[in-house]
């Protein structure tokens, strides 16, 4: 049976659901949780076989991941509550809000997309091969510049040893198969299945996931907005703590 680990912090309020990016866990929103746990009860999840989270080694979709979130949310009578997807988590929070517009009150995708593209099965492949044939700290030079740009490498140091550590304590197995279900996503169509009042952000120096994709996503989302972050690459929320203000206040429905 499969059971979802959740990282749990402040204990009022609407609640705030997390959903991670691809080979971490819900552990890698610390930060952002503690700050946000002073306004809301923070629900970070792991992603199934990530993490604390239980997996049976079948394969799966974002869908699956999505509706995971959705039972999470039910489980602990918290709906509708605020969402916020990085990567992985983006895509897995945008089919959430477009299943299950029920359960979602506001959202925030940070570098996330609803489609890698034509060739995104046979790419996705190769990255599920990558993590299974290589031992985890041989894949981390490249995560570590996909992850974070250059001057965040050089100024936080601990904070990018914190990320690394979560990605080599996760199963080789489970990031293989996420990253097979990235490759079969295909979201575009749901976009206008989305209801929540939506905030897009994406790193400038992003090129796992291109501001073109966050550009698509806000477009085709009603009323999303679209906020593109200098100074930061994939996990933007990470690297712009300065943005954390802002992720509040849309959630409080005030002007940023």
């Amino acid at each position: 049976m499969k059971e979802l680990h959740v990282h749990r912090t402040g204990t009022r309020g609407r609640p705030v659901v997390l959903l991670h990016p691809l080979a971490l866990s819900g552990a890698v929103w610390d930060p952002v949780a503690e700050y946000l746990g002073q306004r809301h009860q923070v629900l970070a999840l792991d992603a199934r076989g990530h993490g604390e989270s239980s997996w049976d080694g079948a394969e799966f979709s974002v869908e699956d991941m999505a509706a995971d979130a959705a039972a999470v949310i039910e489980d602990f009578g918290a709906g509708p509550a605020d969402v916020i997807g990085l990567s992985m988590g983006g895509s897995t929070a945008l089919v959430l809000a477009a299943s299950r517009p029920d359960l979602v009150h506001r959202l925030v995708l940070a570098d996330a997309t609803a489609w890698y593209g034509p060739d995104s099965a046979a790419e996705w492949a190769q990255r599920a091969e990558r993590a299974l044939g290589l031992d985890r700290r041989a894949q981390l030079e490249f995560q570590r510049d996909r992850w974070f740009a250059d001057a965040f490498r050089a100024s936080r140091p601990d904070e990018v040893e914190r990320v690394c550590d979560i990605f080599v304590a996760t199963d080789s197995k489970a990031h293989a198969a996420a990253c097979r279900a990235l490759g079969t996503l295909d979201a575009r169509d749901r976009l206008g299945d989305v209801r929540a009042e939506t905030l897009v952000l994406v790193g400038a120096e992003d090129y796992a996931t291109p501001p073109a994709m966050s550009r698509e996503l806000a477009a085709g989302i009603a009323g999303a907005r679209l906020e593109v972050l200098d100074r930061a690459r994939h996990l933007s929320l990470l690297e712009r703590p300065d943005r954390w203000p802002v992720v509040a206040a849309h959630f409080a429905g005030e002007p940023s």
